[in-house]
């Protein structure tokens, strides 16, 4: 399974959708394996492929996509995991090599398996050690620091923290902690609880949301944030330029719009409350969705903050005098944070906040407190 979602990954699709979609038949530990494999992998693809090149004597881009993919897997396995025993790793890697049939691949993956050891490895610079493309190394150092740069590439090769939403009217159930942010807990998810990063949590109190006021949740899926403005009694619509990931916020209750953003939004009034948790790169989000940074690239987000840039000025046009609109990302790159509401001219900045990974415990978020001219 896991090396089935891997090819998925390669082939433009998104690990978090693909595993949700491929264990659901499999029991809690075979999906957590699985889980866990895949994650792993793809946290640790640039180590990985440096130790595949150094140990073959062949460059990754030089063999079979199938090859490469069963030999990640494995010295992920081998140098990363305790509790598979290292022939299991190793045949299982081979088998799958020959079930791709790629069978005159298989002796050299498994003389290639057999050299991996736990010892020390000397890296051959930062980015490998660190498992993250050199040129986003790169901007990180340039924007917040060496320090702080490898702490957030280190803290995207950890395994996550699991936070659950908890609203006010709601029990908390036995085994989840209390957080510094109000119904923010971590622990186990029990069923029927909202699984939500805790920074993502820390964006809808900043709308500063009051009963009865309109609201629109302008990039609403999956509808964590959706759901968690609705503590609040309002007027509420909901839209998403995806119809098959707008199904996912139904749960919440509320009329729903698909739309395009970046075209003049079709409402005819005004709300007093707008979120526009615009479409980003996603790297704040990397150790959930680590294929972001492989799948990344520079000419990447001057598209996004075009977009974002028009999603704003459209966002602003339906603002009431007097109300607030939040910008946000799950973004650490400033063309898609501080230079987006500047870009979009239009409104003033009330105040700014980001958290960082390494810094903050989950994701990196960024979100600007926005109104209308001097409101």
């Amino acid at each position: 399974m896991a090396y089935d979602v891997l090819l998925g990954v390669e082939r433009g699709g998104f690990s978090s959708d693909l595993l949700a979609r491929d264990t659901v038949a499999l029991d809690s530990r075979d999906a957590g394996l699985a889980e866990e494999i895949v994650l792993g992998v793809l946290r640790w693809r640039g180590a990985i492929d440096w130790m595949i090149a150094k140990l073959s004597g062949r460059p990754v881009a030089k063999l079979d996509r199938e090859v490469v993919t069963a030999l990640r897997m494995g010295v992920y396995q081998l140098r990363w995991l305790d509790r598979v025993p290292p022939h299991a790793a190793i045949n299982e890697s081979v088998e799958l090599i020959k079930r791709a049939r790629k069978r005159s691949a298989a002796g050299f993956a498994n003389a290639v398996l057999r050299k991996v050891t736990r010892d020390p490895v000397e890296w051959p610079d930062d980015a490998t050690r660190l498992s993250c493309p050199a040129w986003l190394l790169d901007r990180w150092i340039a924007a917040y620091g060496k320090d702080m740069a490898w702490r957030i590439a280190e803290a995207s090769l950890q395994r996550p923290e699991r936070f659950v939403r908890i609203g006010p009217d709601e029990p908390v159930p036995e085994g989840l902690e209390p957080t510094d942010v109000a119904g923010a807990y971590v622990g186990p998810a029990p069923a029927g609880n909202r699984v939500q990063d805790i920074s993502s949590q820390t964006i809808v109190p900043l709308l500063d949301l009051q009963p009865g006021q309109g609201f629109l949740d302008l990039c609403s899926a999956p509808g964590n944030k959706t759901a968690q403005a609705l503590e609040t009694p309002l007027r509420a619509v909901a839209s998403d330029s995806s119809l098959t990931r707008l199904q996912q916020v139904r749960r919440v209750g509320i009329p729903l719009v698909t739309l395009d953003a970046t075209r003049p939004l079709p409402f005819g009034g005004a709300f007093d409350r707008i979120l526009v948790d615009a479409p980003c790169s996603g790297t704040g989000t990397l150790v959930r969705n680590p294929e972001i940074k492989w799948k990344l690239e520079p000419r990447d987000l001057v598209e996004l903050q075009r977009k974002q840039v028009a999603i704003l000025r459209n966002a602003l046009g339906v603002l009431a005098p007097g109300g607030r609109l939040v910008y946000s990302t799950c973004s650490l790159e400033a063309e898609e944070n501080e230079a987006v509401p500047a870009l979009a001219g239009v409104g003033k900045v009330r105040g700014t906040r980001q958290r960082i990974p390494g810094r903050d415990r989950g994701d990196g978020f960024f979100a600007a407190m926005i109104t209308l001219g001097d409101a």
